[in-house]
């Protein structure tokens, strides 16, 4: 089985599927990305053909996170784009089957919350995890508030949040943010090769062990991100968000104003 749009591929074979997206240059996420992703892997629950999924990008950055500047990104027409994205991420974290995400990478901001859709996440050596938001003046986002510190516990998320530091690939291998860690030209094949073993097992024994774990977790992330847009719509509207975005794109430290 295959299907293509025009910014996502998928792939079934052998009760694996590949979801590949592509939104060159950055792989910025956008409500369509996401919804897109979000339908399949909904779809995926209901097709007893698939028992796993990898989610994976093409391009150097695995995913760049959300595009707040500029007049054609997420954040364009103001906080309800953000919204509707908060919307269609609490859709992802509904997937009952198990998903492995590939990152060869930076996986920043929006993208990093992505990348904590997976229950997995194995990663090349080139990747980097970022949740930079405070180096643009802004708050976390995508649920990110909740799923971070879930993973690598509160005072590394934290560490995250409020330095908003690139974290290499090898660190967040010690974290636990990182499953497994192999060369690049190994990555697909090695999360494929982690979602073939999810998927050999009982698929009803697997799904209902997941709903055990990971039951209460889209509630979670609706309850988060909630949260983290009324904290964004505020900081939005601050000289320190202005100057952050122009900060980052200068690729310079911000002079914040604290205003």
């Amino acid at each position: 089985m295959s299907a293509k749009s025009d910014h996502l591929s998928i792939t079934v074979q052998d009760h694996v599927a590949q979801l590949i997206f592509h939104r060159p240059p950055a792989n910025h996420v956008s409500v369509e990305l996401v919804a897109d992703i979000a339908d399949a892997l909904l779809a995926f629950d209901k097709d007893p053909a698939v028992r796993a999924s990898v989610l994976a990008s093409d391009g150097k950055p695995f995913c760049a996170g959300a595009d707040l500047a500029s007049p054609t990104g997420i954040g364009g027409a103001g906080m309800g784009g953000v919204s509707e994205l908060y919307d269609q991420a609490i859709r992802l974290f509904s997937v009952e089957k198990p998903i492995v995400a590939a990152v060869q990478g930076a996986a920043v901001g929006a993208g990093l919350g992505l990348a904590l859709v997976a229950d997995f996440r194995v990663a090349a050596h080139e990747a980097r995890f970022s949740a930079n938001f405070v180096k643009l003046g802004f708050h976390p986002g995508f649920g990110l508030t909740h799923t971070l510190p879930r993973v690598i516990g509160a005072q590394r998320a934290d560490l995250m949040f409020l330095t908003g530091r690139r974290i290499r690939a090898d660190e967040a291998l010690a974290w636990g943010l990182v499953d497994e860690l192999v060369p690049a030209d190994e990555l697909r094949q090695s999360a494929c090769a982690l979602a073939a073993e999810l998927a050999e097992n009982a698929p009803l024994a697997v799904v209902a062990t997941r709903k055990t774990t990971r039951g209460a977790l889209a509630a979670a992330v609706r309850a988060a991100t909630a949260h983290e847009h009324v904290q964004q719509t505020t900081l939005r509207a601050t000289e320190d968000f202005a100057e952050g975005v122009a900060a980052v794109n200068e690729r310079r430290p911000g002079q914040f104003k604290g205003r």
